[in-house]
Order: C-alpha cells, then structure tokens, then sequence
C-alpha cells in the first residue's frame, strides 16, 4: 500500500508518512508492504490531484491531510477540500515556530511585533504551501497584535517548510513560520535563532527555552496537524480497518519516538469525533479568513 506525501522527502507531511510507515510496519496490522510516494508540487495539492484522486474506493492508497485541504479551498486556490475524499483520522497537532537567521537584528518576539508595527511592508516572510494555512494565520494575528494592516508583510511561499527555513538562512527573508520540527537542524547547526513558538505552552527538547507568543503577550496559539485521509468512496467496513490500525501504529515505541523527537502532540481522532472536529475547523476558518481578508468560498 502506498502512503502520499506532498512534500519532498524532509517536508512536513513527508516527516508523518515516514513515521507512520514504520509504526504500521512494527504494529504488525498489514498483510502488505507499506510505501512513502512524494508528489511535491502545487503546495502539496498535486499529490491529491494527480495520485489519490486516481484511486477512488481503493484502500490501499492514504494521503497525508493537513488544515490546507480546508483552507486552500476557502482562499480559493483549490476546487477540492476534505468532504471530496474519505477522512479517515487525525494523527498528531505541530506547532509553529518563528525563526530567523542567527545574523539577525531581531533578537526576540517582541523585536519582530515591533518591526510588523512599524513598517509591515518592509518584513519578508517565508511560509510552507499555501496562504491562508495555520502558518499564515499566525502570521496575521501577529500583524493584528501590532494593529497592522495583515495584507502588508513580503509573504514567499515555498512548497516545503524546509525550503523556507533556507530561504532565511540565506537571508531571502526576514523571518520563517513553519512546523516547529523543521527548524531543528539548523538551529543545532547554529544558523537560525527561534524568536517564538504557537503553542499553548513551551515545547519540549531542544525547543525548551523558546518563549510562546502567549509569554510575549500575543494571542497566538495555533497548529497545524496531520492526519490520513483516503480516496473518495471508501465503504464503512474499509474507513473502521483503518482506524484500527492507525491506533494500533499511534501505540508503537516508534511512533512514541518521533513524537517525542519531532515536537509533536498527540491527536489521534476518527470517525464521528473526527467528523465533528473538521466540521468544527472549517466554520472557525471561515470565521477566521474572513476577518483577515483571505475568505474566497464558503
């Protein structure tokens, strides 16, 4: 069976299909192998597009989902949206860490508030897939806090968080907002400073001593979580076997391991509890986007 990442091996959604992958194979839940195929493209939309709509009512193909199914569609930039497929499961919550190259002048949270509110047009932002995503979101309700216009700030958009911390690191941008996992490299390495993460509380690991916005005063704790979702037509019997074994694999010492190591929470829903979840996020969405200027459809 053929898990789908739409991101290039070390992306985001790539990072969970390998995991999963592993846990799946160590739960011992499959009668066959199971492989990570990378369709980066299009902000992760072509791995929809282009492999998992060709495989309607087939349980052997599983895309990684994020928000972006639902905000890509709101914002406009996509015709599809989770309803077109079969979700089957959330998987784990990540958050979202601002970073900027160790060279920096912004030294804290608060330095880069200050530079939003007095000159926004002139802070170039790097973001993973798509606007209008958790990651840009967090970004506006920065841009709110320092009563700047939302719209103003230089937003590039890389197919992969990995790319965009690059860009920083190569002094593109200003500052990064992507999953805190993918900054961890080159923080190690030395080349980047983490100003501030989204979380309600301080994470774990080498991110420990990372202040939250909410320490800095910021109304701003959002993530990004990731889950699996199938092809379209997908009967109840399939939808109930996988959830089976995608909380068979959420038990693995593996699995346990890469949450720990990858800054990630927990979030293991299904079935109706996952229905009510995505019904959930999409009214807060629209609610959201809609204030920030982005909404497009409803």
């Amino acid at each position: 069976m053929q898990i789908v990442a739409g991101t290039p091996p070390g992306g985001g959604l790539d990072r969970v299909a390998r995991a999963l992958a592993q846990a799946l194979e160590e739960a011992h839940v499959l009668e066959v192998p199971v492989e990570v195929l990378n369709v980066p493209g299009d902000g992760a939309r072509c791995a929809w597009t282009e492999v998992v709509d060709r495989h309607a009512g087939d349980a052997h193909v599983l895309g990684i989902s994020s928000p972006n199914l639902t905000t890509d569609y709101l914002v406009g930039i996509a015709s599809f949206e989770h309803r077109r497929y079969t979700p089957i499961a959330t998987l784990v919550n990540e958050y979202i860490a601002f970073a900027v190259s160790s060279a920096s002048e912004l030294k804290t949270g608060t330095d880069l508030i200050a530079g939003l509110a007095k000159a926004p047009e002139r802070v170039t932002v790097a973001l993973s897939t798509a606007l209008g995503n958790p990651n840009h979101v967090a970004l506006a309700k920065l841009a709110r806090h320092a009563r700047a216009d939302v719209s103003a700030p230089k937003v590039r958009v890389f197919d992969s968080a990995v790319d965009a911390v690059a860009d920083v690191v190569r002094g593109n941008a200003d500052v990064c907002a992507v999953t805190a996992a993918t900054v961890l490299k080159q923080l190690a390495a030395g080349h980047l400073r983490v100003l501030a993460v989204s979380s309600p509380e301080r994470l774990a690991g080498d991110l420990a001593r990372v202040p939250t916005w909410v320490e800095q005063g910021v109304d701003c704790a959002i993530g990004a979580w990731r889950g699996v979702s199938g092809p379209a037509g997908l009967s109840d019997d399939q939808v109930q076997f996988w959830a089976r074994c995608l909380s068979a694999a959420a038990r693995q010492s593996s699995w346990r391991e890469q949450l720990r190591s990858m800054q990630w929470s927990p979030m293991l829903q299904t079935r109706e509890r996952l229905s009510d979840f995505l019904t959930a996020e999409r009214d807060e969405f629209v609610s959201v986007l809609g204030n920030l200027g982005l909404l497009k459809r409803r």
